[in-house]
């Protein structure tokens, strides 16, 4: 044990034990990665929210269906989420009508089942798009204060076993251990806290897009049904 009167946080890092040193390494890794998700998922929900709002203000201008189904369809990856679901359900329900033939020969149930479906199933990617690593930021605010608690009880029992070495046991040395151990917890939280904020946030805001979604998936198949008679 290196026991030092320097309690700078870069000293006690550098003083620290091996496995505390390589669980703080970890947790540092660890949290670079969660701020970078971080602010590319706050980056996507905005863009996805604003790309929302703006195709909700174009569709709802009462524009001819088959314009913005061209529109959305030429310019996919711009467009947003709800402009693909759209496009998704707009263009089943052409092929359905076309596959027909003749009106007299339309089963509107049918291909409005269809019309269904291909929006269920582009929301569900969309929604999947929008989730991606969620799951990482919950899994960070949940292990990480562990992950940092194993490497102050590491560097604990380091400090205690130092102290057989030492003809008299002090507090002065056996602080400079002990509070090496503690960065590691300090670190542990420092990567945990900003995660748990970001998954609720982030939640929060992806479960609104999503009733967003499911309303103009019903909205839409309604206004689909009315022009099919």
């Amino acid at each position: 044990m290196n026991v030092t009167q320097d309690l700078s946080f870069l000293a006690l890092i550098t003083n620290a034990h091996l496995i505390v040193q390589l669980i703080m390494a970890l947790l540092l890794l660890i949290s670079l990665t969660s701020w970078t998700y971080i602010f590319r998922k706050m980056f996507a929900v905005r863009q996805a929210r604003k790309q929302t709002i703006e195709f909700e203000r174009s569709f709802w201008a009462g524009g001819n269906l088959h314009a913005l189904h061209q529109s959305a369809n030429g310019n996919r990856d711009q467009s947003g989420a709800l402009a693909r679901i759209f496009d998704a359900g707009m263009g089943e329900f052409i092929k359905g009508k076309a596959s027909y033939g003749s009106r007299e020969a339309l089963d509107v149930g049918a291909v409005l089942d269809g019309a269904r479906r291909a929006m269920r199933a582009a929301f569900q990617r969309e929604m999947d798009v929008l989730e991606s690593h969620l799951a990482f930021l919950a899994s960070v605010g949940s292990v990480s204060p562990y992950i940092g608690l194993l490497g102050t009880v590491w560097g604990i029992m380091n400090a205690f076993r130092g102290l057989a070495n030492v003809q008299q046991a002090t507090l002065a040395a056996v602080a400079p251990g002990i509070a090496e151990a503690l960065i590691a917890t300090a670190i542990g939280l420092f990567a945990a806290i900003p995660a748990v904020v970001a998954y609720n946030r982030f939640s929060h805001d992806i479960d609104r897009l999503a009733i967003r979604f499911e309303s103009f998936v019903e909205e839409f198949s309604n206004i689909l049904q009315r022009q099919s008679r």
